[in-house]
């Protein structure tokens, strides 16, 4: 952990596209400048020097308040030894109305009232820490992944209304369309016509070319000859036109995210390399095969937690890691009332980790089950039950990177 000297001067940056507003205070609260800075390369750096010029030189001294923990001016600012701080813009609002019950805004206001908050609050804030760069790679790469699945469903989706429209029998295989042997299937038969045309041979070169067992090419071919639809002239050509310019995208997208998912896995393996601390293995390393060795994580779970959930993984904090994935309940309680909801305030992209998370899990680990079953027999809903497994998997998870040990199925059926 990163031990920092007492501040003495404390500094918000109200960030924006094009420009940011700095304000800096002393610890009694007396601004000692502020000003506006471009956002470049000479203008970041013009305003680290600013900052520096206006504290005497001393950067460890210095507390910095912003918005988003991330982005080009966290990384100068952390680069230089700010102490770096970032604080959620819900609680930047309650914070601003110290200075205007009225609710007035504006950017030299925002940066004003940043810096006072870290001044007189900055257990409110988040400290920030450079992130480990294959930690920083693996982010950019599992959200690539995701983005790349996203497309893929999409494009999907636009391929199966344009079967839809003349060839749903092609629909009736039940095959994934964006898979590539889908694909192929479709260019040797891209319209009933050709599908009568086919020989059965062509059709079982292409299965044994992919692969594919669990269907023939007697019964692909029974299927794709049956009796056609009847369309309006022109339907046929212009829906295989747009057929195939989708085809064309998804095989591109097929090819980028077998690259995204091979550099996936090259950078756990890193992060993963050893079930045993090794000599000068990092803290990530040992957290990476730490994680991956419980029940219900995957390549795609693993790099999620370790990309979007580094900070609290880092620093094992629990209520942390469960508030971003979304299993922490809200209660809302006044007088009489009392009513328990789901909290929405989270990380999407930990959202959906944790829940994959925890179905498998309840599939592969006889705990989690357990557990699962005694909360919907309470009357709880799946998801409910599932965000429960969850809470009590990231408690798990959090104990066994304090203890630094790896998942233990019989420690864990032993100690229930």
């Amino acid at each position: 952990m990163t031990v920092h000297s007492q501040p003495a001067f404390f500094a918000g940056i109200d960030w924006g596209s094009q420009s940011h507003q700095v304000c800096v205070l002393n610890t009694d609260g007396a601004p000692l400048g502020e000003d506006k800075f471009e956002h470049s390369g000479r203008g970041l750096g013009q305003l680290i020097d600013w900052i520096l010029g206006r504290v005497g030189g001393h950067a460890d001294q210095v507390r910095v308040a912003i918005e988003t923990p991330h982005g080009p001016v966290v990384d100068s600012l952390l680069d230089r030894g700010f102490q770096v701080h970032s604080i959620n813009p819900k609680q930047l609002d309650r914070f601003r109305d110290r200075f205007s019950p009225a609710g007035a805004k504006d950017d030299r206001r925002d940066a004003h009232v940043l810096a006072d908050a870290v001044r007189t609050d900055p257990h409110c804030l988040r400290e920030l820490s450079p992130l480990d760069p294959t930690v920083v790679e693996l982010r950019e790469w599992s959200r690539v992944a995701d983005e790349l699945t996203a497309e893929r469903h999409r494009l999907a989706q636009r391929l199966r209304e344009q079967l839809w429209r003349y060839y749903p029998q092609f629909l009736e295989l039940g095959a994934e369309l964006s898979a590539n042997w889908t694909l192929a299937l479709w260019k040797l038969t891209p319209t009933p016509a050709a599908a009568r045309r086919v020989r059965p041979s062509s059709v079982a070169k292409l299965l044994k070319k992919h692969r594919i067992r669990r269907f023939q090419a007697e019964s692909v071919l029974t299927v794709l000859r049956a009796d056609p639809v009847t369309v309006a002239p022109g339907v046929v050509e212009a829906a295989t036109a747009h057929v195939r310019l989708l085809a064309e995208r998804l095989t591109l997208l097929n090819q980028q995210a077998r690259a995204a998912d091979h550099k996936l896995a090259d950078l756990l393996g890193i992060l993963s390399a050893s079930e045993e601390p090794a000599q000068g293995q990092s803290r990530e390393q040992r957290d990476g095969a730490i994680l991956a060795s419980l029940p219900g994580v995957g390549r795609t779970v693993l790099a999620a937690l370790l990309s979007e959930a580094s900070a609290p993984l880092h620093s094992r904090d629990y209520q942390a890691l469960r508030c971003l994935c979304g299993v922490a309940p809200v209660t809302h309680r006044s007088g009489k009332s009392r009513r328990v909801v789901r909290r929405r305030a989270s990380q999407p992209r930990l959202i959906n980790a944790t829940y994959h998370w925890s179905r498998v899990a309840v599939q592969r680990d006889p705990v989690s089950r357990a557990k699962y079953r005694a909360l919907r027999a309470r009357g709880h809903t799946h998801g409910r039950a599932l965000r429960s497994v969850a809470d009590r998997l990231l408690a798990v998870a959090c104990a066994m990177l304090r203890a630094g040990t790896l998942f233990d199925p019989q420690h864990a059926t032993a100690s229930r």
